[in-house]
């Protein structure tokens, strides 16, 4: 398994993200994670339509809860796109936290089971299992237009690059 150090940090300190590093040009390698309900989603459900990939450490968390929000409220909206916040929170707790705070443009799912997201795409940090914080934008034909691992875990993505991405291919 691949594994690379010193990618991003948290509280300062370096991490180490397990799994293939992805890039701009790659195929969108298929996942499985799960939804609120328990019921198993995989990036091949949303074929054929261009994608947000929003990874999360934990939604319970203040930054992450900010990320979140903005996608639900600002990209989740752009008629033809799709936007998936992939963590490893529980099922449960992305079921609370949608309804707590609206989250209704945005599918929350979890990967806490198999780590088959974080793993596949080089967002799984080995020393908290966790995923990192991160965007991929993926065309309608499963093509990596746009991949940020956010070096500093507790900054935002660059959300206007990654709009910017994403008006290029809907």
């Amino acid at each position: 398994m691949d594994k690379r150090k010193n990618v991003v940090k948290f509280g300062g300190n370096p991490l180490t993200l397990l799994g293939k590093e992805i890039k701009v040009g790659d195929k969108a390698p298929d996942f499985t994670v799960l939804t609120p309900e328990l019921n198993p989603f995989s990036l091949s459900d949303t074929k054929g339509q261009v994608r947000v990939i929003s990874s999360v450490p934990s939604i319970d968390t203040p930054v992450c809860d900010m990320q979140t929000r903005w996608f639900n409220q600002d990209a989740g909206q752009v008629r033809g796109l799709v936007v998936l916040s992939v963590s490893v929170d529980l099922p449960f707790a992305l079921t609370r936290y949608c309804a707590a705070k609206e989250i209704t443009n945005v599918k929350t799912l979890s990967d806490h089971k198999e780590l088959d997201f974080g793993l596949k795409y080089g967002f799984a940090i080995e020393e908290l299992r966790l995923l990192s914080r991160g965007a991929v934008v993926v065309d309608r034909d499963d093509i990596v237009r746009y991949v940020e691992y956010v070096p500093n875990i507790e900054d935002q993505p660059n959300y206007e690059k990654v709009m910017a991405t994403v008006k290029q291919y809907l």
